[in-house]
């Protein structure tokens, strides 16, 4: 395994993440899911991703604890599900999550979604369980500033993470700006755009050149500006591509070729459209 893929990003409260994770979203098929995370571990990957809303902690929990892998060395992300957002239901499932994962202590939590109607709830709920040391980081998910800047009224401990929607055609950047400005990490979901972008022409340009893939190319832009990065994939071939990406390095001019590229465009909802509904 190469030593840079072992690259971290420190928290806020000095905790050691890994830059590169292994998401899990949608994988609810026991023979996919053994097989996309023994592929994971076998490359190098101990940052692991899962949510409640994903129906695979079981699974992945399962995975993890008989690995050969100690625990220490590994790094496991789960996320409060929308319907579970609340003071005492946040804890509730919690205990019912960490018991499917087979832990006793979990790396990072997130808020799923911001909530109009749980928000500050959840989140005391979550400093709770960090003041507690049942996890050892805490975070959010699809918030954008105005969730954020709301949540700073209440708050005891600010968020560590944001996880939220990041690739070249949705750059986010005033609100990593922010992010950087107010210490916390940035996250990419789908940071492939679920595959949307890999014929871009652009991206095939560079690619080319490099002698890469669409898919590493787009993996490096984002390591190269500090973002967090789960890529999910089900094919051990791809699995093992996505680590592929250490050895070479873009350009400023490559760099800003990719964030041009940017089109506000989502794969995924708009937390704006969300936030109201819970």
């Amino acid at each position: 395994m190469n030593k840079t893929f072992k690259d971290t990003i420190r928290l806020l409260n000095d905790v050691e993440m890994p830059q590169h994770g292994f998401g899990v979203f949608k994988i609810t098929e026991p023979s996919e899911m053994e097989t996309a995370v023994l592929k994971a571990l076998e490359v190098g990957y101990r940052s692991f991703d899962t949510a409640q809303a994903y129906q695979n902690e079981a699974m992945l929990g399962e995975l993890l604890h008989n690995c050969d892998i100690a625990r220490k060395d590994l790094f496991i992300t789960t996320k409060i599900g929308n319907s579970n957002q609340g003071y005492d239901q946040t804890l509730f499932t919690f205990e019912e999550s960490l018991a499917d994962l087979q832990l006793s202590q979990l790396d990072l939590l997130l808020v799923h979604w911001p909530s109009q109607k749980h928000l500050f709830e959840t989140w005391r709920a979550i400093e709770r369980l960090y003041e507690e040391k049942m996890v050892r980081a805490i975070g959010v998910s699809n918030f954008q500033i105005h969730h954020l800047e709301q949540l700073k009224t209440k708050a005891n401990v600010l968020p560590m993470v944001n996880q939220i929607e990041l690739h070249p055609y949705l750059t986010q950047e005033p609100l990593r700006q922010y992010l950087r400005e107010n210490r916390i990490a940035v996250e990419a979901w789908s940071p492939l755009a679920k595959g949307r972008i890999l014929a871009d022409s652009v991206l095939e340009e560079i690619a080319g050149r490099h002698q890469k893939t669409v898919a590493q190319i787009i993996l490096r832009w984002h390591l190269q500006q500090n973002i967090i990065i789960i890529p999910k994939s089900i094919t051990p071939a791809r699995i093992a591509e996505n680590v592929g990406i250490y050895e070479f390095e873009l350009s400023a001019e490559d760099m800003a070729a990719i964030s041009r590229l940017n089109q506000e465009r989502r794969t995924g909802s708009d937390p704006d459209q969300v936030y109201p509904t819970i």
